[in-house]
């Protein structure tokens, strides 16, 4: 099934702006699948990151070597770009001395493509990032009663297309992408170079997905030091695999300020880690993976409607919490998730008198609401 995707419209929309079009986020969303769609009836080059003939040819070219690998195509798309040396200055001069052609480019890595394209193409970009498909993707494609009737299952094995797609073969495929992304890609995009190490904190952020993280005891449980924890964490976030919620912290004298939580962009990744699929009545963590999974599409939906509103998580020292905040302008929302729609929650009388947020109960009943 080629599913459609929420970007496929927005890029459209910026095509001939004068600008590159960079794609970022994670290998197996859809990004060079997504372009390729895009660019379908059009006569494009197509210039592969991964291929070392491609990034000699780059790595070194000048202004003619890019008139002459150009050519007469009106569209260029260059894929896994942050493997090719310098190329930051190579797009600024397409950009500049070439203006016909419509770049595209898409890669895997935050912090390489940042650190390659950030001062050349400062004002010559449009940057989207591109997650596994999103629950408003997957109802669209399969209507509202057959992604109803997969909830457990996506809520379990995630939302990468290819999972999605592959029913019955899930776990193969998993283990495929968690063991050449995460345990190839991931080091060496990063020069990170001690495996074990990698994957015994990436266990830790699994189990504790919901609850706070504390670098100290995760750095003591994998026997490194606070630094080192701080910055793989750092590293996944920019190779798309966790991300984080710091604590929401305004008015209240015994708000906590530091603290994070730590969430994973994919279920199914997340549970490939701990080698755990068990269906949801027989897990002790059906509440965490209903939190990880709503607060992960809660991000694509932020992220696809470029909306402007900040993330937390909310707790004080005498141990009161709510699960998520949002914060647009003025307006402050607050949310707890449980799985059964029998489960009721409260907001803490101090957040309640000193915020008047809007509060909702996330359940598997009312969900959808929350992802419109």
């Amino acid at each position: 099934m080629m599913i459609t995707r929420a970007l496929e419209a927005i890029i459209q929309a910026r095509l001939h702006k004068g600008k590159v079009i960079v794609l970022i986020g994670s290998r197996q969303v859809g990004k060079t699948t997504l372009i390729k769609s895009l660019l379908a009836n059009d006569n494009y080059l197509f210039l592969d990151g991964d291929d070392s003939t491609v990034v000699d040819l780059l790595a070194n070219a000048n202004t003619e070597v890019l008139r002459s690998i150009v050519g007469n195509y009106k569209y260029v798309f260059i894929d896994e770009v942050q493997r090719i040396p310098n190329i930051g200055l190579k797009l600024k001069i397409i950009v500049d001395q070439i203006p016909d052609v419509q770049l595209l480019v898409s890669g895997s890595s935050a912090l390489d493509i940042n650190n390659l394209t950030q001062e050349p193409l400062t004002g010559r970009k449009f940057e989207y990032q591109m997650f596994p498909v999103s629950w408003n993707e997957f109802e669209y494609n399969v209507g509202m009663i057959k992604s109803q009737q997969q909830l457990e299952v996506r809520m379990l094995y995630g939302m990468y297309p290819d999972v999605i797609n592959n029913l019955g073969d899930e776990y193969e495929i998993l283990k495929n992408l968690v063991g050449s992304y995460l345990y190839k890609d991931v080091l060496s995009l990063t020069g990170i170079r001690k495996a074990e190490v990698l994957e015994k904190i990436l266990q830790a952020l699994a189990m504790q997905v919901g609850s706070e993280v504390s670098y100290n005891e995760i750095a003591q449980l994998v026997g490194v030091d606070k630094n080192t924890v701080n910055n793989y964490i750092d590293l996944l976030e920019k190779c798309f695999v966790v991300f984080r919620l710091n604590s929401f912290s305004k008015n209240l004298r015994n708000e906590i300020k530091a603290n994070r939580k730590i969430y994973f962009y994919d279920n199914g990744v997340r549970n490939m880690i701990l080698g755990n699929f068990n269906a949801l009545e027989f897990r002790h963590d059906k509440g965490a993976l209903w939190e990880n999974f709503m607060i992960s599409e809660r991000m694509k939906l932020l992220a696809y409607s470029n909306s402007l509103a900040k993330p937390y998580f909310w707790r004080t020292t005498s141990q009161q919490e709510i699960d998520y905040i949002e914060v647009a302008a003025d307006q402050v929302s607050a949310f707890e998730f449980k799985w059964a729609s029998t489960k009721k929650a409260k907001l803490p009388k101090p957040f309640l008198e000193t915020y008047v947020p809007h509060f909702m109960v996330v359940n598997s009943d009312n969900f959808r609401d929350f992802l419109k």
